[in-house]
């Protein structure tokens, strides 16, 4: 599979100038896990939708992603150690390690749904904290002690935000289980995910001040207005389904009853916010594709581009049950059709990559 890009270098140094990096394993791209990410919301939408024959399908291809995703994670750990440790401390590669998180939960949440399996969702919900307080601490203090740092307009881009996605993927996971289970554990799990909810509010406020700092007062060329920009959308979408759960499950905690004039106008926020977003995005991509005709080829960023999609449309969907509106009800399908249509181009686009690998004689094969 193609899921890096194709260069040459020292196996297990970490990149230079002079010595560009190798294809293949080598540069296996953090953000890889952002299919997990596209599938599982996808999969999760059809079954709300009730499409079970997708959501189902979906499902089991999940499975093997995510499964082979971590056989070549840690194979280029233990391979290729300096190439994995220096991306953690680079500002363009590192915040798709937590791309992990966020697949790890949303799978979680497939578990739950779809085949009622808790004692999996809760050995998932485990291993996406344990990432999440491994991985944001990790690379966030790298990148603050960091001798030599990118300029703002080189550093930044819309994949940090995959930083506020992965801590609200753990406050979804942990609102659904608290739906399954029972005191004390009920009332731990809401306050988790209340928490992780202000976190990734906190988070967003801080990071998108920056990326539209960005935007509107340095150059951008079209091959900076990279797919993961799209996630300024997906993580108010993410944010607005957590906060549409934890309004459906205030009655099960007395603090979130207490709480639920703001959990209510926050998630609106939420909403409103993901929402602005997405003619913006558009006419950001007929200028990137149309304008400058910038290509069109796969690459693993696109699943940061389908999620989004997906997303929005199960945080309608949600937002639309927990707020009794009755009005949104169309959007939600809309969307999911948008992000199935989405997913397949770029399910195409990694096989196709895949098949001119193994029978065209690229030096890149996985």
């Amino acid at each position: 599979m193609n899921l890096t890009s194709a260069t040459d270098a020292t196996p297990g140094m970490p990149p230079t100038a002079a010595s560009p990096r190798r294809g293949g394993l080598a540069v296996l791209s953090p953000a890889n896990f952002g299919m997990v990410m596209a599938t599982g919301i996808v999969s999760l939408m059809a079954h709300l939708l009730a499409i079970d024959s997708v959501a189902v399908a979906l499902f089991y291809v999940n499975i093997a992603a995510y499964g082979v995703l971590w056989v070549l994670t840690v194979l280029r750990a233990l391979r290729y150690p300096r190439y994995f440790f220096s991306d953690m401390i680079d500002h363009a590669r590192g915040p798709g390690f937590f791309t992990a998180i966020a697949g790890t939960s949303i799978l979680g949440c497939q578990f739950l749904l779809l085949k009622a399996q808790y004692e999996i969702g809760w050995i998932l919900w485990v291993l996406a904290l344990a990432l999440w307080a491994t991985l944001i601490y990790t690379v966030f203090a790298a990148l603050t002690v960091k001798h030599e740092k990118p300029t703002l307009d080189r550093g930044i881009n819309g994949g940090w935000l995959l930083a506020v996605v992965a801590t609200q993927s753990i406050a979804v996971l942990s609102v659904l289980l608290a739906m399954h289970s029972h005191q004390p554990y009920r009332l731990e799990l809401n306050f988790l995910a209340l928490s992780m909810w202000l976190w990734g509010g906190m988070l967003y406020i801080w990071m998108m001040s920056l990326i539209f700092y960005r935007y509107t007062f340095f150059r951008l060329p079209p091959g900076d207005l990279a797919p993961p920009y799209w996630i300024n959308m997906g993580a108010m979408a993410i944010s607005t389904l957590a906060g549409s759960l934890l309004v459906a499950n205030a009655p099960q905690a007395p603090f979130l009853m207490s709480l639920l004039p703001f959990l209510k106008g926050f998630t609106i926020f939420y909403w409103a916010t993901g929402t602005w977003w997405i003619p913006m995005l558009l006419i950001l991509g007929v200028w990137r594709y149309v304008y400058k005709r910038f290509p069109v080829r796969y690459d693993p960023l696109y699943w940061g581009a389908v999620f989004p999609l997906g997303m929005y449309a199960a945080c309608t969907h949600q937002l639309d049950a927990a707020m009794g509106f009755h009005f949104l009800s169309v959007v939600p399908r809309v969307f999911f059709y948008a992000a199935l249509g989405a997913w397949a181009v770029t399910f195409a686009g990694l096989m196709f990559q895949a098949y001119r690998q193994l029978f065209g004689g690229a030096e890149s094969v996985l």
